[in-house]
């Protein structure tokens, strides 16, 4: 660990600068710290660590302006191995070669910045200790997919090199069976249905992603299990692809965004709701914490042995919870409701 800081790097652009790109001209300018790399900066601006005239700019590859002040922020170095932590695990299956497990929402899997402990990682370096047999040079598990933060259910990781290559393949070539379970906004006019549509970084928030024309291909399949009307669905979504926040932008995309997903859910208004005890449980609805979104189930061969392997979470208590908020206003609906 070099700095224990953030660091304020400065500088102002001349005319020579004037229409290079940002990122190249402020890897090649800035002075007074760690030598930048271009990706590193480019990292940084899309993170927002960037200012120009003292508003943030988030385009790596916007014009500079002669000029113009920026201000760099440079977040402390921290150790590239991350620690052992013990920390509980729900774990599904587990040999030499492959650790299964449920992962519970709120939990993230990486460290990174702004979640330097406390992960998924940290806790499988606890939990398997000298069962890692070194994943790239460094005993550590091979994290070869990801769920967010709060989306909760099964995922793996390997412990072994051969486990590691073999799932990065299988990954590559979509040659497993991986199944989520969703609670969506109102209900689809059809009951299944298939999406195709190429997903990249969105061109309005370079953190979100979205359907984009030259984006990479993706594929989603989908069905509704439940209706829960006016309110929700229930669904199921199997993936074809893998895709950064695939299944939330999809089927926000379809117009019935997860619900209590704070980037891309799009919830129901209350002037849609046509009655008082609608409206009541919509601002229940509203409070649920995290994207109502589970990874239900993996099926995949074994990368070592072949062996078939098949898993599946029940819905956490928080969704079934949810979806009993959303019955009892149904019911109240219901009984609100004259005679006729």
């Amino acid at each position: 660990m070099t700095s224990d800081t953030t660091q304020q790097l400065t500088c102002i652009a001349d005319e020579a600068s004037r229409g290079d790109r940002l990122d190249r001209f402020l890897a090649a300018t800035l002075t007074g710290g760690e030598p930048l790399s271009r990706t590193r900066v480019k990292a940084l601006i899309l993170d927002g660590a960037v200012t120009e005239d003292g508003t943030v700019t988030t385009d790596p590859s916007q014009s500079v302006r002669e000029g113009a002040t920026y201000i760099l922020s440079v977040p402390p170095v921290r150790d590239a191995k991350p620690v052992a932590q013990d920390i509980p695990l729900d774990i599904l299956y587990e040999d030499s070669d492959l650790i299964v497990l449920n992962k519970s929402a709120g939990m993230v899997v990486h460290p990174g910045p702004g979640q330097p402990d406390g992960t998924l990682v940290n806790a499988l370096i606890s939990h398997c200790g000298d069962g890692l047999t070194g994943i790239g040079g460094e005993m550590r598990p091979g994290i070869v997919h990801r769920l967010d933060k709060d989306t909760s259910g099964v995922m793996l990781a390997a412990k072994s090199q051969r486990a590691h290559a073999r799932l990065t393949e299988m990954f590559a070539a979509h040659d497993l069976e991986r199944c989520y379970t969703a609670i969506l906004w109102g209900m689809p006019g059809e009951n299944e249905g298939r999406i195709e549509a190429p997903l990249g970084r969105s061109s309005r928030d370079r953190k979100k992603q979205d359907v984009v024309k030259d984006g990479r291909f993706a594929a989603t399949n989908w069905r509704v299990i439940r209706r829960l009307p006016p309110f929700a669905s229930l669904a199921e979504c199997r993936l074809e692809t893998g895709r950064t926040h695939q299944i939330r932008v999809h089927m926000a995309h379809l117009g019935h965004g997860v619900i209590g997903d704070p980037v891309y859910g799009r919830p129901m208004r209350s002037g849609q709701m046509p009655d008082a005890p609608a409206r009541d449980c919509l601002t229940e609805i509203r409070r649920f914490g995290r994207q109502a979104l589970h990874a239900a189930r993996l099926a995949l061969a074994h990368p070592v042995t072949g062996e078939a392997l098949e898993f599946e979470t029940p819905l956490p208590a928080d969704m079934g919870a949810l979806i009993t908020t959303i019955e009892d206003g149904i019911a109240r609906r219901a009984m609100a409701r004259p005679p006729r």
